[in-house]
């Protein structure tokens, strides 16, 4: 899952990016509505947190550009006014949820993951795929009913494969959907905690590569030869966080 905050105040923002980190959910930051535009129309998000006060486009205009260009990206207002004008007045705009200042970090994941579960297709609010129980609002894995200890990361990249049902993803929808902006193109970190993914899960192998193309969850299988190797064939360059 990966989101964007729209926050001018860099304390409270650095602050929530390293929470939802925490939550094995990816967050880039932006500090002023233009910046917001720009990484909107770059960049694919599962939910903008937009304060209304921000320098340049207000919250409100970045959420009424996202409406009029047809964005599948969910918006969280986050503002300090609590009056229900002021909140019906977001909602009017295209918000799909409201949260007031100050909040509790545990119940903007939580709203975080309601509305990511509501679009742009709905989805399970627990991923159950070959053998496998993912659950992103308790953070738990089970396999076949054994409880799997993950990282942060290999959690978001599990949770990214099982949404997909079978279906191959590509490294780099991988790298954009776990990782944040500042992630390197040209990392290994993928193959890494693709590898690192399959023995946490145990064997037989879920996780298979297709290769040239990317990485999908399937039917248990045999280790694969190219364990350790990139989709198309590299396996090299650095690592990332």
């Amino acid at each position: 899952m990966r989101v964007l905050i729209v926050e001018d105040e860099l304390y409270l923002a650095e602050a929530i990016r390293d929470g939802l980190r925490l939550e094995a959910i990816a967050a880039d930051l932006a500090g002023d509505g233009d910046t917001a535009l720009e990484l909107l129309e770059r960049n694919d998000y599962d939910v903008a947190v937009l304060d209304r006060d921000i320098p340049g486009p207000s919250g409100d205009e970045v959420a009424r550009r996202m409406v009029e260009r047809g964005l599948r990206t969910r918006i969280l207002m986050l503002t300090a006014a609590d009056r229900i004008d002021d909140k019906a007045s977001g909602f009017e705009l295209g918000a799909d949820d409201y949260l007031t200042k100050p909040f509790l970090l545990r119940e903007l994941v939580l709203r975080l993951r309601a509305l990511a579960r509501r679009a742009p297709a709905a989805r399970p609010p627990v991923l159950e795929f070959a053998g496998l129980r993912l659950d992103p609002f308790r953070r738990e894995v089970y396999r076949d009913g054994r409880y799997v200890a993950l990282s942060r990361k290999q959690f978001a990249v599990l949770e990214v494969l099982l949404d997909a049902r079978g279906g191959v993803v590509s490294a780099e929808t991988l790298l954009e959907r776990a990782w944040d902006e500042n992630a390197d193109p040209f990392t290994n970190a993928v193959r890494i905690t693709i590898s690192s993914l399959r023995k946490r899960l145990g064997d037989p192998w879920l996780i298979h590569t297709e290769p040239g193309v990317g990485y999908r969850v399937g039917p248990a299988g045999t280790r694969p030869a190219d364990e350790g190797a990139a989709p198309d064939g590299s396996g090299t360059g650095g690592t990332a966080r």
